[in-house]
């Protein structure tokens, strides 16, 4: 049984796409203001130093398809409360109000499109909904996706910004990832290429699950990718990790990332990569 359920759509569900509030950003990496004219022609990363902004599922459509022109789908999935948990609030009134404070509907948002003239399926996470945690409506988009892509007969990219598994769900939280690791295999029969974009952070379940299975796994720079986090492990151990540790940078010298990729190049790459390994 799949723990999720369609509501009507209403004015509170949509989304306000994360517009900056005031014309200045900080950089978090370097601390340079920076014009919000200037942070949108740079896709939301810092001219001076690269760092990446984190950004909606909304502004990745922008960048990926062709003349911003997309077709989103099952966006009217909402959680529901398998457990009936309870912690410092009741589970879905966390939901109801996450969806009424940031107009997000869940941590996950599908489109297809056109990117290069080519098909294109994209789910993208949102770490502004619930830190992003996969639960059965998130673990059920991205099925979905793959069901999309194949019905299109295009390639998948998944984008992963998560903190993991979303515990308020239990155990059907936990058997998403089983759930979309297992989905995966069926692009695979049908020979066509799944690629993986973490991004800032990709963390828990997910790392453990489709985030690594990707036919190409890519990443922008600097993003946090694991498990456990670095304190965590630091403890358990009882050992210096190293320097940079659970980055980008470090996971692609030891061959778990395939591809560092700048936000103003990751369309290009992802048209690149289609084409290179179009059946």
């Amino acid at each position: 049984m799949v723990w999720f359920k369609r509501v009507k759509p209403s004015i509170r569900t949509t989304d306000k796409r994360d517009v900056p509030e005031g014309l200045w950003w900080k950089c978090e990496e370097c601390g340079a203001m920076i014009h919000k004219k200037q942070l949108e022609d740079h896709v939301y990363t810092c001219s001076d130093c690269g760092y990446h902004f984190r950004i909606s599922p909304y502004r990745y459509f922008s960048i990926l398809f062709d003349d911003d022109t997309y077709q989103e789908f099952d966006d009217l999935l909402r959680a529901g409360d398998p457990l009936g948990f309870s912690d410092t609030k009741k589970y879905s009134d966390r939901v109801h109000d996450t969806i009424g404070k940031s107009g997000k509907t869940e941590a996950c948002r599908n489109a297809w499109g056109d990117a290069g003239g080519s098909p294109l399926v994209v789910s993208a996470m949102d770490f502004g909904f619930i830190g992003g945690s996969m639960g059965s409506v998130v673990g059920e988009k991205i099925s979905r996706a793959i069901d999309k892509a194949i019905d299109l007969n295009a390639p998948l990219l998944v984008i992963s910004q998560s903190g993991g598994a979303r515990m308020m769900e239990g155990a059907f939280s936990l058997m998403q990832m089983a759930k979309t690791s297992a989905r995966l295999t069926l692009l695979s029969e049908k020979k066509l290429p799944f690629f993986s974009l973490m991004t800032d952070p990709t963390m828990g379940g997910i790392t453990a699950s489709f985030a690594m299975l990707g036919d190409v796994n890519l990443s922008e720079p600097k993003a946090l990718i694991g498990f456990a986090g670095p304190r965590v492990i630091r403890d358990t151990i009882k050992r210096d990790l190293p320097e940079g540790f659970q980055r980008a940078e470090f996971l692609h010298e030891q061959g778990f990332v395939d591809c560092i990729v700048h936000r103003k190049e990751l369309k290009n790459q992802i048209v690149r990569l289609a084409g290179m390994l179009k059946v």
